[in-house]
Order: C-alpha cells, then sequence, then structure tokens
C-alpha cells in the first residue's frame, strides 16, 4: 500500500491532516518535486499560517526544495496575502544588500519564480496544506494532480534535511505599501470592529490600521492556531456571532477573517453583506470594469452589473480558476460568494482580505451608504449553500447524469429557460434559478437556489433535489 495518500492532492491546492497524510516523508517529496517543477535552481519564497505544526512543515519542504536545487527565501509567520504580494517585488526590494541569493543573481531587479503558502485556511486546526503559485501564476489542477501522481511513484526516494534559507520580512514591504496606497483614510470617523478569529489576520492588520490612525477594536487578534474562541470561517453565521455582538454595542461596520486572511466578511448592524454583493459596491468606484463572478453568485449582481454598462462575466468556482480567467480577460475584479475578492482595479489581481478592508473603508470614505446600497437592490430569495453527500468518485457522474435528465424533464419540473455548463449546471428558471456542481475538494455535491419569490425558491430547490435523487437511483442502475 502506498505511503502517500493520494487525496491530498486537490483542485486548488494540497491540503491534509498533519502527521497522518502531511508528514515528513511526504512534505519533503512534495518540496522536491515541486522544486524541480519550478525549474531547479530558481527562487522560491515561503510563509505559514498560526497552526502550531505550520513550522514543522516548513522545515520539511525546505529540504526538499534545496534538494531539488531551489534557493529558498522564508517569510515566517505571514497571511497568504503577504505570500502572494512577494511574487511581485523586486529582488533588490525583497532581499538585504548582504543576501547571498541577491548577489547570486545577475538581474537585481527580476522577481522571485514561485511562492508557497503553508496552510490549512478555514479547515479544522489538524489540518494543513499548501497553496502554490509559479511566475505568478495558480499552481492547480492537473498540474497538481500529475504531481501526486510523480510523488507516489517516487516515494521511496529519501531526502536529506537541509534548513538552508535566507529570512525575509515581506511584511513591512506589505505594510508600507499598505499605509502609502491608503494614506487618505486618515481621519476616517468610523468606528471599527475587526475579528481575526486567532488567525494570521492579526499579524498585519493591526500595523495597517494603527499606521492609519484608524479607530478600530480588535477581536481575536493573537495567532493561535488551536482557535479557541471560533472556527476561522466568516462565511459560517454562527462564527460572526461576537463580532455582531461588538458591532452592535459599539461598532460602524465589521469585518472578519478566515484562517489566512484571504476571505472577507462584511457586517453592517443590518446587513451581512455577501461576497457577490461585495463586488457590486467595489464596481462603484471603477469606471465600466469587466467584473467576473462564480457560478453561486446571485443573479442581481450580473444583471446589475449589466444594468450600470459593466461587463459581467460568470465562470468557475475556485480561487485558482478566478485568477486565471481574470489574467486572460484582464477583468478588474472578480469574487465568489464566499469571500474571496480579487483586485486587479489598482492591485495585482489575487484574492486578498486586507486589501479588500481597506477599499471597504475607501468607499465608505467617500460617502457610499452600504446599507441603501443594499437595500436598493432587487429583492431575491436566496438559499445558503446545500451541501448533497455522495463521493468522490461518484460526484461527477451524478452532475452529468443530472445533465441528462434535464434535457427530457417531468412535466411537473419548472420550466427551463437555458442551461449554463461552465461549472456543474446552473439552471435558469423563469423567475430564478437552481444550482447543480460537483465540490472540487470535498465529496459532494453543492447546491444553490435564488428566486424573486419565495415559494418559487422552496419548488425549485425540491423538484432540482428530486432530480438529484432520481439521478442516483440511475447511476446504480447502471453499476
Amino acid at each position: 500500500m502506498s505511503k502517500i495518500n493520494k487525496s491530498i492532492f486537490r483542485e486548488y491546492d494540497i491540503r491534509g491532516v498533519f502527521e497522518e497524510d502531511l508528514n515528513e516523508t511526504s512534505v519533503k517529496l512534495i518540496g522536491y518535486f515541486l522544486g524541480k517543477r519550478i525549474g531547479g535552481a530558481k527562487i522560491v519564497a515561503v510563509g505559514f499560517d498560526a497552526r502550531e505544526h505550520s513550522p514543522i512543515l516548513r522545515d520539511y519542504l525546505v529540504s526538499g526544495l534545496n534538494a531539488a536545487g531551489c534557493r529558498v527565501i522564508d517569510m515566517g509567520l505571514v497571511a497568504t496575502p503577504i505570500n502572494y504580494f512577494s511574487n511581485y517585488q523586486p529582488l533588490n526590494t525583497l532581499l538585504p544588500e548582504d543576501s547571498a541569493i541577491l548577489a547570486a543573481v545577475s538581474n537585481k531587479k527580476s522577481l522571485i519564480d514561485g511562492s508557497i503558502m503553508i496552510t490549512g485556511s478555514h479547515n479544522p486546526s489538524e489540518y494543513n496544506g499548501f497553496k502554490i503559485t509559479i511566475d505568478r501564476a495558480p499552481f492547480f489542477g492537473e498540474d497538481i494532480y500529475a504531481l501526486g501522481d510523480e510523488i507516489v511513484a517516487n516515494e521511496s526516494l529519501e531526502i536529506e534535511r537541509n534548513l538552508e534559507r535566507e529570512e525575509v520580512d515581506v511584511k513591512r514591504l506589505y505594510v508600507d505599501f499598505m499605509l502609502q496606497e491608503f494614506a487618505h483614510l486618515k481621519g476616517l470617523e468610523k468606528r471599527i470592529i475587526i475579528d481575526c478569529g486567532n488567525g494570521v489576520a492579526g499579524t498585519v492588520i493591526n500595523d495597517i490600521f494603527d499606521g492609519l490612525g484608524l479607530d478600530y477594536k480588535g477581536l481575536y487578534c493573537e495567532p493561535d492556531g488551536r482557535f479557541p474562541n471560533h472556527h476561522p470561517d466568516p462565511s459560517v453565521e454562527k462564527n460572526l456571532a461576537d463580532l455582531k455582538a461588538a458591532l452592535a454595542k459599539e461598532g460602524d461596520i465589521g469585518f472578519a477573517y478566515d484562517g489566512d486572511a484571504d476571505r472577507i466578511a462584511v457586517l453592517t448592524k443590518k446587513h451581512n453583506i455577501k461576497g457577490d454583493q461585495m463586488a457590486l459596491l467595489y464596481a462603484l468606484s471603477m469606471e465600466q470594469p469587466t467584473v467576473i463572478g462564480e457560478v453561486k453568485c446571485s443573479q442581481v449582481m450580473y444583471d446589475e452589473l449589466e444594468r450600470r454598462g459593466c461587463k459581467a462575466v460568470m465562470y468557475k468556482t475556485g480561487h485558482s480558476n478566478l485568477k486565471v480567467k481574470m489574467k486572460e480577460l484582464n477583468a478588474d475584479l472578480a469574487c465568489e460568494v464566499s469571500g474571496h475578492i480579487f483586485f486587479k482595479h489598482r492591485y495585482f489581481g489575487y484574492d486578498d482580505a486586507i486589501y479588500a478592508t481597506l477599499r471597504m473603508l475607501e468607499l465608505i470614505q467617500s460617502g457610499v451608504d452600504l446599507d441603501s446600497e443594499i437595500e436598493a437592490l432587487p429583492k431575491v430569495f436566496s438559499t445558503e449553500e446545500i451541501k448533497v453527500e455522495t463521493s468522490d468518485e461518484e460526484k461527477f457522474a451524478l452532475v452529468n447524469k443530472v445533465k441528462e435528465l434535464l434535457a427530457n424533464p417531468s412535466e411537473d419540473f419548472p420550466k427551463i429557460k437555458s442551461l449554463i455548463d461552465v461549472d456543474g449546471v446552473r439552471i435558469n428558471f423563469e423567475h430564478g434559478w437552481g444550482l447543480v456542481r460537483a465540490s472540487n475538494t470535498t465529496p459532494v455535491l453543492v447546491t444553490r437556489f435564488e428566486s424573486t419569490d419565495a415559494n418559487l425558491a422552496k419548488l425549485y430547490e425540491e423538484r432540482v433535489n428530486s432530480l438529484i435523487g432520481r439521478a442516483k437511483v440511475l447511476l446504480g442502475e447502471e453499476r
């Protein structure tokens, strides 16, 4: 039996349980074969999140990268957006003057060749993983699966411990950049509440807010990978309870972050503003932008953007997918409902919850009334993500079977206007839509429903669930 659990190699990243999946053997091999993919004698920056085992995995990873001939820059404990930020900083800015790595390169203003962020994101504390960027592009999908195959085929390879690396302070460069870009926020008369969830957001946002002289209160800003106060996932309503309480008592605007600070929640006293609604707000400060949303975004977002003269594009779910599509279309902005917000407008095109916070404060400073903007949008009734348990082996076949059944639906099925199959299938009805897609990270189907009528939203949910049930039966009969 293989010593490597191949299921850790996922669509958008590598992720598994510490010691069980991510151990000395597997992580050294990941570092080695990833280093070979990056290209041997290349410069790779590594950072890690607040989990207790992240520094241990850093050492294993660095050993593998060194064995592959890479030159390693160690950022230490940082937010994922800082890891991404390192990819855009010239080496003579990123590295000190006495750096051996800097001395060895001919072009001192060149950029690093890749970065690896060690993070379990919003997963429970026993999890960890790797988010990978090569030449400023996400390393994902078939590339990750092929990497997994190569590692499994060479799992007996032994790699020596070698922790040679240069430590750098990328956080300082990041903070300085934000203080310069948002110097105009000084003097903002709003009481801000932030909930860092004991993730890494607190390692950087406090420095920025202090530097701008903002009036804020921080909840759980101390990094603690055990997440003792609540789970670091701001897309789950119960995790926002403390932020809501503080906001009601002493704040004007609230922000919450996931474990590695690439996702954001924005709360007023009246609204929990979802990612697609945030996109509509951010687009107010842009001149006819191109905005990319995922298939789970409300139709209201797409329609409202088009009404304003913007270009709205629907694409696949997943931070890696959206980054690639943004680059292809030279888009200004992209979003996921869960709070991944990507800015190319005045920024670098990756998801950064810290930057998104400052852009939201900028809107408030300019006089945008967040509540009024949200309340002016057409009223729709939307479900949260509803997950249908299945298996990794069956989930994609199940979606394909649903598509087959939609070609000839039953008489009681709501009238279909059109189907969009960019990611699973999004069914456009006369007064709303339903979505069925396979999760790329877990053994579930993800469904969501929306309508201008609450009863219709429920009807869409019931009919589509019946269709999924029928698809399961048919798949079972075919086996």
